[in-house]
């Protein structure tokens, strides 16, 4: 775990030799989103996972900027950087779903050398625009998570039984616990990102994973992102936004495969 409350909170698994490979969560939710996929994915690799800023373990006040429409996605990306370095990692393989997904992207077209391979799991180049994303941290840092924490099953989901599994109800017990002016801040930086003008610079190996039921970034975000990456690779599971929740093993396998393909950084 975290040794220093400098750094993102985090855990660490896997052999201490292997590869590493860090892994992003998405907004609202915690590392432990990562759960189903951890085990396969640190048989052969030192894995990394690490809490957003205001969600589980990580405080808000990591962020430099965290008043209205000041943080984006560089500076969690910068986070990342720095927890990677607090363990004396160079390349490493990325791994994000959503949010999480957008700083890996980041991080591969503003840091190549730092990523040896990408997995962007229902995430998108682009989030639908600033406004949504403006109202909604303001509506958070106004009136708390109740507002956003009732809508979340349905962009999360695409099975509404998810919700009551013990995985599913864990999660959003997550999102319920977050600091809303944490998740505000996150929100301004999905509010701000737009890498479509970067992606056919990305060198590293990239796999798409994007969710057949997902609302919030829907296949076609996907496969724009596959698409535009040179030598990406898009696969469709069945599942929503957390596809990697209802579908575990389809992801795990999918991630397993592509980083058997790609070898070691």
């Amino acid at each position: 775990m975290t040794d220093t409350a400098a750094v993102l909170h985090h855990d660490v698994a896997g052999p201490q030799d292997g590869p590493p490979l860090i892994l992003g969560p998405s907004l609202g939710t915690s590392l432990d989103v990562w759960v189903p996929q951890l085990a396969a994915l640190s048989r052969a690799h030192r894995v990394l996972r690490y809490d957003l800023p205001g969600h589980g373990g990580s405080p808000t006040a990591l962020l430099p900027h965290p008043e209205p429409g000041g943080t984006t996605v560089a500076d969690l990306a910068a986070l990342v950087l720095d927890l990677a370095d607090r363990y004396g990692i160079g390349a490493f393989h990325y791994a994000g779903i959503s949010l999480g997904g957008a700083v890996g992207t980041h991080l591969a077209t503003r840091h190549p050398e730092r990523v040896a391979s990408l997995a962007l799991v229902c995430t998108s180049a682009h989030f639908g625009g600033a406004a949504p994303w403006r109202e909604r941290a303001a509506l958070v840092r106004e009136k708390g998570m109740g507002p956003v924490l009732a809508t979340a099953p349905a962009r999360w989901f695409a099975d509404p039984e998810t919700a009551s599994t013990p995985r599913g109800a864990a999660l959003l017990g997550d999102h319920a616990a977050a600091d809303p002016a944490g998740y505000a801040a996150c929100c301004d930086a999905l509010a701000a990102f737009d890498a479509r003008d970067a992606l056919a610079s990305i060198a590293a190996p990239t796999q798409v994973v994007a969710g057949a039921g997902d609302v919030a970034t829907p296949v076609s975000h996907g496969r724009e992102l596959a698409d535009s990456v040179p030598g990406g690779r898009l696969d469709v599971v069945e599942g929503g936004h957390l596809a990697s929740v209802e579908r575990p093993a389809e992801v795990a396998a999918l991630l397993v495969a592509h980083l058997d393909r790609v070898g070691n950084p």
